[in-house]
């Protein structure tokens, strides 16, 4: 079967071709979402909401990029959304907490996957770091070195994600890489 034909038998809704979106995606699409969100739980959360939107969606792919393209792309903006509402959630948390209404949330429980299949880091703690840091990145360069560096997207597949050109790309990923030596620097500065 031919990408179209499969692409025409999402589009007919047909069960058999959502039963092969999955087996040939979720892999792909379950790591990514671990890349973003380290936690089992949240990822299959939102691999299941990507699946969702994909065969629901499938009738807007104009065929411009590869289906994986985007699947790739609908899973970033999924987790992305997800990052920001839980982002939201930890500042209301944070403010209950200085007003006596309730208790801040504890980032370190919240770091349940470390054995994601693009990173082989020697400990939870170092993860941990790791992941923080890269949070703290501007939104674009996070997505960048997230996809290039966890889940080994080529620069021009990461172009195609983003809808920027290969050289954009590029200097996104020399911008998060000085700011993730400067951000872990001072981490460790201040550890010791």
């Amino acid at each position: 079967m031919t990408e179209n034909d499969f692409i025409e038998n999402l589009k007919n809704k047909r069960q058999d071709a959502y039963g092969m979106l999955i087996e040939n995606f979720q892999n792909k699409v379950f790591a990514t979402c671990l890349s973003f969100v380290p936690n089992r739980e949240d990822a299959e959360d939102i691999a299941q909401e990507v699946f969702i939107e994909v065969f629901n969606s499938i009738h807007k792919f104009k065929g411009d990029s590869k289906l994986s393209t985007w699947i790739y792309k609908i899973t970033t903006n999924k987790c992305l959304e997800f990052i920001r509402k839980r982002n939201t959630k930890k500042r209301f948390a944070f403010l209950q907490s200085i007003t006596g209404n309730g208790m801040p949330l504890d980032k370190t429980n919240y770091f349940t996957e470390m054995n994601h299949p693009g990173i082989q880091l020697e400990n939870k703690e170092t993860s941990e770091t790791l992941y923080y840091a890269i949070n703290k990145l501007p939104e674009t360069q996070k997505v960048v070195y997230t996809l290039h560096k966890i889940d080994c997207l080529s620069y021009q597949e990461i172009s195609d994600v983003i809808d920027k050109s290969v050289s954009s790309v590029e200097s996104l990923m020399f911008r998060a890489k000085n700011n993730l030596k400067k951000l872990l620097y001072n981490y460790y500065k201040n550890e010791s």
